[in-house]
C-alpha cells in the first residue's frame, strides 16, 4: 500500500491558497487546506519571500511526492500577471530546491477536471471538492485555499499529465527546468 502526497498551490501576491492530499489506493484524504494572507504586507519582495518560505515549510512538513501549481495565464492587467508569475516562480523554486516534481495546470483545466466545466465558479469547485473528498463540511471559508486544493486533486485525477498540452510537464530540479524551457533561459 503506497501513499502519495500531493501539494497544490494557487500562488498569489495577496493570497496564496494551498491544499495537501494523501492518496492511497486511489482514495484521496485531505491533509491540509489553508491560505497565506499577504495583502497586509507593503513590500512585493517580502510577499514573495513569504510564498517561498511557506512552500518550503509545506514541503518539509508533508514530504510530498509531487507539487501541482497554477500555470500563468494571460490577463488584461500586465502588472498583475507579472506579480502572479513571480509568486509562481518562487513557489516553484522552493519545490525545485527540494527536488519535488512540479506540474503546471491552467485554471480552466483544473475546473474541468474537478467539475466537468472549465468555466465553473469557485463555489462550484469547492462544492465538488467537498464531494470528491467525502467531507461533511468544507473546512475553509476562503476560496483561494480551495483553488490550491483543487490543483492537488486535479493532478491526482489526471495522473500528473497536463492534458491541455498532451504531455507531462514536470520539473524535478533546475537542470530539468532548464532543459524543458530553453526559451525562458537568458544565455
Amino acid at each position: 500500500m503506497t501513499e502519495k502526497i500531493i501539494i497544490g498551490i494557487d500562488p498569489g501576491t495577496n493570497v496564496t491558497g494551498y491544499g495537501v492530499i494523501s492518496v492511497v489506493k486511489k482514495k484521496m484524504t485531505l491533509l491540509c487546506i489553508d491560505e497565506l494572507i499577504l495583502h497586509k504586507l507593503d513590500s512585493h519582495a517580502l510577499k514573495l519571500k513569504k510564498v517561498f518560505e511557506k512552500t518550503l515549510s509545506l514541503i518539509d512538513t508533508y514530504h510530498p511526492d509531487e507539487l501541482a501549481i497554477e500555470e500563468p495565464f494571460y490577463a488584461k492587467n500586465v502588472q498583475s500577471m507579472l506579480k502572479l508569475g513571480r509568486a509562481q516562480g518562487v513557489a516553484m523554486a522552493a519545490g525545485l530546491l527540494r527536488e519535488i516534481p512540479i506540474t503546471e495546470y491552467l485554471p480552466k483545466k483544473v475546473k474541468m477536471s474537478i467539475t466537468g466545466n472549465g468555466n465553473a465558479s469557485k463555489e462550484q469547485v469547492a462544492g465538488m471538492l467537498k464531494t470528491l473528498l467525502n467531507l461533511n463540511e468544507f473546512p475553509t471559508k476562503y476560496l483561494d485555499a480551495s483553488d490550491g486544493l483543487a490543483l492537488a486533486v486535479c493532478h491526482f485525477l489526471n495522473n500528473g499529465i497536463n492534458a491541455s498540452k498532451g504531455t507531462k510537464k514536470s520539473y524535478t530540479g533546475w537542470s530539468s527546468f532548464v532543459k524543458n524551457n530553453p526559451k525562458r533561459i537568458d544565455k
